[in-house]
């Protein structure tokens, strides 16, 4: 069988912004005689995500991510299905999903590193379970709710950076949910401004390359802000606690503006935000979601209802085709998806 893969041709060097170039499209005979345990999958759907950036590097500076390596097929999300089994808990025909699936259209895998999905979670827009209701939206409503506060009938009001992004966009929903009487979202065009307003529920939104962001969170947030959900980092995330109340709390679950620089994560802050930070006893906690999987089952149930009743609404930017990989992760990289960025690799 003649398979499509992607491999990780070149590293994008000290503090250097990805190139589609780093990416390299290779054909490869796949043999689909199956030994016990394996299965044959054809991939349907595959994600690029921030923190793919840090596996670029030879050292991704997070124990729990190995970097890709130089020639071999890079791996992610993705979500496919099975078309040859010998694995008594598949069979031909089921939808499974990965944190490492490979980037080839077909590939043959281990059975038991493969998770079953139930269709009707997600109404059968099976590139949900890479996004809302799948590991995305399992960071954006466990970070909420594990280091947010957010407490309802207390008036507050949450700041979320890369708003427009697929997590972000989850995650202000899920805070005007949960009890916030204001969400605010800081992107990157007034078009994706537009979208959070007007698409998703937000209270308002800042487009930080074209506003003022201190001067604009202090007209919408007269009464500061008391949770912020940071997914950027550098000068838009000083800006935001600049405006924060004593007792407040930083959820940082990423820092995509400092992914192309050669810094220690979580990035340092300047001393005047460290000031701020400790004189208010504002929180500010890193977030890992793989810390808190014990409560992911629960958790996905929840927004999959949340999904199905329209409650959450999902934004998708979808691009096809495997040869696209590259291009589509460099967008992602640059801010040029409004919500989750997906690829279709087949039907």
């Amino acid at each position: 069988m003649q398979v499509q893969r992607v491999v990780l041709n070149s590293r994008p060097g000290k503090n250097g912004e990805p190139s589609p170039k780093n990416f390299r499209l290779e054909r490869i005979s796949l043999t689909p005689d199956l030994e016990n345990g394996q299965v044959l999958v054809r991939t349907l759907y595959l994600s690029v995500d921030p923190y793919m950036r840090c596996r670029m590097n030879e050292d991704t500076s997070a124990d729990y991510l190995t970097p890709w390596e130089l020639s071999e097929c890079v791996d992610g999300g993705g979500v496919g299905v099975v078309e040859a089994s010998r694995c008594s808990a598949l069979t031909d025909g089921d939808v499974v999903t990965s944190f490492n699936w490979p980037w080839q259209t077909h590939a043959v895998m281990i059975g038991d590193g493969l998770q079953k999905v139930d269709l009707q979670m997600v109404d059968g827009h099976l590139s949900y379970f890479l996004g809302a209701v799948g590991i995305t939206g399992l960071t954006a409503l466990l970070g909420v709710r594990e280091k947010g506060h957010v407490t309802k009938g207390a008036n507050q009001t949450m700041v979320v950076s890369g708003a427009a992004g697929a997590c972000g966009s989850l995650a202000g929903q899920i805070g005007r949910l949960d009890g916030c009487v204001r969400v605010v979202g800081i992107c990157g065009s007034d078009e994706k401004c537009k979208s959070l307003v007007e698409d998703l529920g937000f209270s308002a939104a800042v487009n930080y390359r074209g506003e003022d962001i201190s001067a604009r969170l202090q007209d919408i947030c007269p009464d500061g802000v008391d949770v912020y959900f940071d997914n950027v980092g550098g000068a838009v995330s000083e800006a935001v606690i600049e405006q924060m109340n004593k007792g407040g709390h930083v959820i940082l679950c990423g820092q995509i503006s400092q992914y192309n620089k050669d810094v220690p994560y979580p990035p340092p802050l300047s001393d005047k935000t460290q000031e701020i930070l400790q004189s208010r006893s504002i929180i500010r906690e890193r977030f890992i979601v793989l810390s808190y999987m014990s409560k992911a089952e629960a958790a996905l149930f929840e927004l999959s209802q949340l999904v199905k009743s329209a409650q959450v609404k999902v934004l998708e930017t979808v691009v096809n085709g495997i040869e696209n990989m590259g291009v589509a992760f460099c967008s992602m990289m640059r801010g040029g998806n409004i919500g989750k960025q997906i690829v279709k690799i087949s039907d």
